[in-house]
């Protein structure tokens, strides 16, 4: 924390924690419910949820453990003046819109935020619903695009504007919610001009 203050940071990114070697529902089958004041998954999938037992214990675990670590570091945070900015990750963890931004409002601190990336989260649901779940629990917005197969199953990561992201859309929700932060591009192969005209024409709500 103080490493990043000393360098003008007003944001840490954290990736809290990863969890593998389960079963694990698709990421089209996910149709998850949870317990609203632990924050645990109740269920990942209609009907026979038996199969990922181990997978919602494993998820469960994560919470309560990520929940006292990051708990930990918020009175150096607050010293520091850096917040706390959990990224949601390709980790198995908070895959719904909902189950995410609980996670994040549960430290009920102005020092725990989320960094949400636009294009990760494409495969589970769509942007603009994690826009809205998080709202102004956003402190930081990476620019990344991803292109869902055609039937909706799967796809895989692209340039920013070349991907199933509704720009437009994504913007006005931007707006909507209030964020004025920094816009990050992560990933891509495109030159820095070409980066800097598609980030432009996001901006402009193209």
């Amino acid at each position: 924390m103080n490493d990043a203050a000393v360098l003008g940071a007003d944001a840490l990114l954290l990736v809290p924690c990863r969890i593998g070697g389960k079963k694990i529902p698709e990421a089209w089958d996910f149709d998850i419910e949870f317990d609203e004041k632990t924050g645990h998954l109740t269920r990942v999938v209609k009907g026979d949820n038996d199969p990922y037992a181990d997978y919602i214990a494993a998820h469960n675990k994560a919470v309560d453990d990520s929940r006292r670590a990051v708990e930990l570091l918020i009175p150096a945070a607050e010293k520091a003046g850096v917040v706390i900015a959990l990224e949601n990750v390709w980790n198995n963890l908070w895959v719904k819109p909902a189950v995410f931004a609980h996670f994040v409002r549960m430290f009920k601190s102005r020092w725990v935020k989320a960094y949400f990336d636009i294009g990760n989260h494409v495969k589970y649901a769509l942007p603009q619903e994690w826009l809205r779940a998080l709202g102004d629990q956003i402190v930081k917005l990476h620019v990344k695009d991803f292109k869902l197969n055609a039937d909706g199953k799967g796809g895989k990561f692209v340039n920013i504007r070349d991907g199933s992201v509704d720009w437009p859309l994504v913007r006005r929700e931007i707006d909507a919610i209030g964020y004025k932060g920094w816009l990050t591009i992560e990933g891509g192969d495109l030159s820095m001009e070409e980066h800097r005209r598609r980030l432009d024409a996001i901006i402009a709500g193209q």
